[in-house]
C-alpha cells in the first residue's frame, strides 16, 4: 500500500534526481527522510515562473485516505521547526496541529526535470497555465509517479491522479474537483488505493454516471484476474468482473516515442468484462 500521509515542503531548487539526495544537509533534507522513514509521501513544492528565496518556506502536512481527507498549512520563519512534526500522526491520518486547517485544495504539477525531462517539458507549461487561471492552488512538484503519463496532476487532499494532460484536459479535471467531483478523462486513479480497487471504482462510475468523489465505494475485490468486486454507488450495488492486461505506450495525446527509462516500462491496464445491478437479496 503506498502512502496516503504527505508532506509538502517549499523548495525553490534546484531539485536532484531524488530529493532525498538534496545536495544541501539541513533540516529539509533530514524532513525528507524522516518522512519517509515515517511511510509519509514528500513532495518538494515551489511556485511556476519566478521562485521567491526561502526561508520562508511554507510547509502542508496531509492525509487522502478514506472520507476524512485533511490539509494543514503553515508558512515558517526557520526550516527547522519541521523537527517539530509528527510525522508518525500524519501516516496514521492524525492530524498533527503543526498548522492551520487548510480548506482550498492544493493541485501539484510534476515538472521534476532531472527526474524525467518530459516532466519538465509538458508540466512546467501547464503548471504556468493552470497558475494564471486557478492561482494559489497551484504548485509545481517533485516525481508523483508515472512518468509515462506527464504533464501529471495530483489534486488534494483526495490524492486524484491525473495524466497526459494537455491543458483542455487539465482545467476539465481541476473545474470537476472544485465541484467534488471526478473527471474519468484521463484520471489515473487515487493514490493509496490499490490498482485493482481504483479500477473497479472506474468502471462503475463510467456505468452509472455518478462522478461525486464520495459516491462511489469499493466494498470488496477478490481474485487475481479475473478480478471480482463489489461496488455501491449511491444506493445501488454493482458486481464488477474484469482483469488485468498488457497496454501499448502512448496516450491520446502522446507519441510512441518514450522521452526517459522510466516511460519505457511496461504498462498494465485493466478490461471490464461484466457489470451486473445487485439487489440487497442478492448479497445476502
Amino acid at each position: 500500500m503506498k502512502p496516503r500521509g504527505w508532506l509538502l515542503i517549499e523548495h525553490p531548487g534546484p531539485w536532484p534526481e531524488r530529493i532525498e539526495n538534496l545536495a544541501e544537509p539541513g533540516p529539509v533534507t533530514d524532513a525528507v527522510r524522516a518522512a519517509l522513514a515515517a511511510g509519509v509521501r514528500p513532495q518538494l513544492i515551489r511556485r511556476p515562473g519566478r521562485r521567491r528565496a526561502t526561508p520562508p518556506v511554507q510547509v502542508y502536512t496531509g492525509y487522502s485516505a478514506g472520507d476524512d481527507v485533511w490539509l494543514e498549512g503553515r508558512e515558517l520563519a526557520d526550516p527547522a521547526e519541521l523537527a517539530g512534526l509528527d510525522l508518525r500522526a500524519v501516516a496514521a491520518g492524525v492530524r498533527p496541529g503543526f498548522g492551520e486547517p487548510v480548506a482550498d485544495p492544493l493541485l501539484l504539477v510534476c515538472t521534476h526535470g532531472r527526474r524525467n525531462v518530459c516532466c519538465a517539458r509538458t508540466g512546467a507549461p501547464l503548471a504556468r497555465f493552470l497558475s494564471a487561471r486557478f492561482g494559489a492552488f497551484v504548485w509545481e512538484t517533485t516525481h508523483v509517479g508515472g512518468d509515462r503519463y506527464a504533464a501529471n496532476l495530483v489534486c488534494l487532499p483526495h490524492a486524484l491522479y491525473y495524466g497526459d494532460l494537455g491543458p483542455q484536459e487539465a482545467t476539465a479535471a481541476v473545474e470537476a474537483y472544485l465541484k467534488g467531483q471526478v473527471s474519468l478523462d484521463r484520471l489515473r486513479g487515487r493514490a493509496g488505493n490499490p490498482e485493482p480497487v481504483q479500477a473497479a471504482e472506474h468502471f462503475v462510475r463510467e456505468h452509472s454516471g455518478i462522478f461525486e468523489i464520495g459516491g462511489v465505494t469499493v466494498e470488496s475485490v477478490t481474485g487475481t484476474s479475473p478480478y471480482e468486486a463489489v461496488v455501491r454507488a449511491r444506493r445501488n450495488r454493482y458486481r464488477v468482473i474484469f482483469e488485468s492486461g498488457a497496454q501499448a505506450h502512448g496516450g491520446p495525446s502522446r507519441t510512441n516515442d518514450p522521452c526517459g527509462p522510466d516511460c519505457q516500462e511496461n504498462l498494465r491496464t485493466y478490461f471490464v468484462r461484466d457489470i451486473t445491478l445487485l439487489n440487497e437479496a442478492a448479497l445476502v
